[in-house]
């Protein structure tokens, strides 16, 4: 990947720099060969003073890489909470999707990041989106989760916001018998009392 200045401040969290080229006519948004933009490269690093500083100068948090990553989607599924919540006061599209056709909600829930899944679902993001598996958020954090006390607690967050506790995976699996193949008993117990079947 060749080197682009801007990125490189990115990457390296130097805000003097981003803006020195910045003002200097560097276009905020230029692409590197995968596609990703300095924003996107200061998001996958989780530096934030980049981040804020790219934002502060136009940079758009929903530009895709080649493969559909964004800062927004990204910093969501990664749990980089500051810089989820930076993408979300500039402008962040909430229905926008990952290659796999997930919200930032699905992989934040996955990966067991409670605050992230909590910060999104106040943003709105759809609790009952289904990505190209066919599987929710809920659906992820328990057939990818641990079952541990994170994931009971994403599971009680993504009920409490009016999750479907019966929507099923394509192969007709409910969130229910997925926790109990899983041996989620928890979860279990968590389901059953929002009225899962």
């Amino acid at each position: 990947m060749a080197a682009y200045p801007l990125h490189v401040a990115a990457g390296n969290d130097d805000v003097a720099a981003i803006e020195q080229l910045i003002s200097g006519g560097a276009e905020t948004d230029a692409r590197d060969s995968s596609g990703a933009t300095a924003l996107l490269v200061a998001t996958r690093a989780n530096k934030v003073r980049a981040a804020q500083a790219l934002i502060a100068a136009g940079a758009d948090v929903n530009a895709k890489d080649n493969i559909s990553d964004s800062a927004y989607l990204y910093a969501g599924a990664r749990g980089h909470l500051e810089i989820l919540k930076l993408a979300l006061a500039h402008g962040a599209d909430l229905a926008s999707t990952n290659r796999y056709g997930g919200t930032a909600l699905i992989p934040a829930a996955e990966r067991g990041h409670v605050q992230t899944v909590r910060t999104l679902i106040e943003a709105g993001v759809d609790v009952d989106h289904i990505n190209n598996l066919g599987w929710t958020a809920l659906l992820e954090a328990i057939i990818l989760g641990s079952g541990g006390k994170q994931h009971q607690q994403i599971v009680d967050a993504l009920l409490a916001a009016g999750a479907n506790p019966n929507l099923a995976d394509r192969e007709g699996v409910t969130p229910l018998a997925h926790a109990r193949s899983h041996g989620y008993r928890e979860i279990e117990n968590r389901l059953r009392a929002a009225g899962a079947r």
